[in-house]
């Protein structure tokens, strides 16, 4: 069952800028997904109409089954949400400003249960949020979304300007909720991070999903390298005619295929026929990080259809306008 349902989202700002352009995906129950893309692709824009923060422009969202902005009461108490910003007062401790949100709260969890999630309690618990690192201010931020038991987590930027080891807690924390039936949709600028936590992941570029799916299966979509340096002498005709087209730099070959096995295969029994040395030699897959770097440079082409998932359809309906940042 999907928990988050997106079809044919859009959202333009004044002027007629569209920065969300016919979006479509789901996130099923107890999934991490994450969005991503550079800046001004429209991630921010999108995950605020998904925490029902505006009204889109056009196309359907559904959160637990119901509109995130017209029937916010029936959505509200069942997210957390987690901005790039909390804004917090400065001079309340931790546990005053957590037990300040309690308050607010329907079904709060006791405070000094969830700063022991996050890795606040003890004397951090008393410090002044002014006085806090920006990962502890984030670590608040996350306690502030856990506080009413979410089904349903939207962490924007979770670990921006937390250390190593508070990422990797912060990581170990995520996955645990998820083994607990939480669904979470993260936005992020670490790919690491996309790779380690995911589930499936779309990558968003000009307002349009371009690339979606499992991490593999995104990754899978561009060719793999094979490098290694041949003996002097050498050219790469030598090399057998089952291999794609290689570049050259000196003595110096880079394969780019979509078989990366196949290749490597065909080119290490070359090689021992041969009796060729192949120094320095390496094969890996594509990283996230060259797929999303490939995207984000190339160049944009209007005439495209917006991006949605595979199994998802757009379908527009009718919106409003307004002024918030992209």
């Amino acid at each position: 069952m999907d928990a988050i349902e997106v079809e044919g989202l859009k959202r333009r700002y004044s002027k007629g800028f569209e920065a969300v352009r016919g979006v479509s995906f789901s996130v099923r129950e107890g999934e991490i997904f994450a969005l991503l893309g550079t800046n001004g692709a429209g991630k921010t824009s999108t995950v605020e109409l998904l925490e029902g923060l505006a009204r889109p422009s056009a196309g359907v969202i559904r959160v637990l089954g119901f509109d995130p902005y017209s029937e916010r009461k029936a959505v509200r108490p069942r997210t957390g949400v987690m901005l790039q910003e909390g804004g917090f007062p400065s001079e309340l401790t931790v546990t005053e400003t957590v037990r300040m949100w309690a308050g607010c709260t329907s079904d709060a969890r006791p405070v000094e249960d969830v700063l022991a999630q996050v890795g606040l309690s003890g004397r951090r618990a008393g410090v002044r949020v002014k006085q806090l690192s920006g990962g502890e201010r984030r670590r608040l931020d996350l306690a502030m979304a856990l506080i009413g038991r979410p089904e349903v987590l939207f962490l924007d930027e979770p670990t921006t300007g937390m250390d190593p080891e508070g990422r990797r807690d912060t990581w170990e924390l995520v996955r645990q909720l998820r083994t607990a039936g939480t669904t979470v949709l993260l936005t992020t600028h670490y790919l690491e991070e996309a790779e380690a936590l995911a589930d499936r992941l779309a990558i968003m570029r000009s307002g349009r999903i371009v690339s979606a799916g499992t991490p593999e299966q995104v990754v899978a979509e561009r060719p793999s390298n094979i490098r290694f340096t041949l003996p002097d002498g050498m050219t790469p005709d030598a090399l057998p005619v089952s291999l794609p087209a290689a570049t050259l730099q000196g003595q110096r070959v880079e394969i780019r295929t979509p078989q990366l096995q196949s290749a490597l295969t065909d080119l290490l029994l070359w090689a021992r026929q041969s009796d060729v040395e192949l120094q320095g030699l390496h094969a890996r897959t594509a990283t996230l990080e060259e797929v999303f770097l490939e995207i984000a440079q190339s160049p944009e082409d209007d005439e495209d259809e917006p991006g949605a998932l595979p199994q998802d359809k757009g379908q527009d309906t009718a919106g409003e306008k307004e002024v918030e940042r992209v």
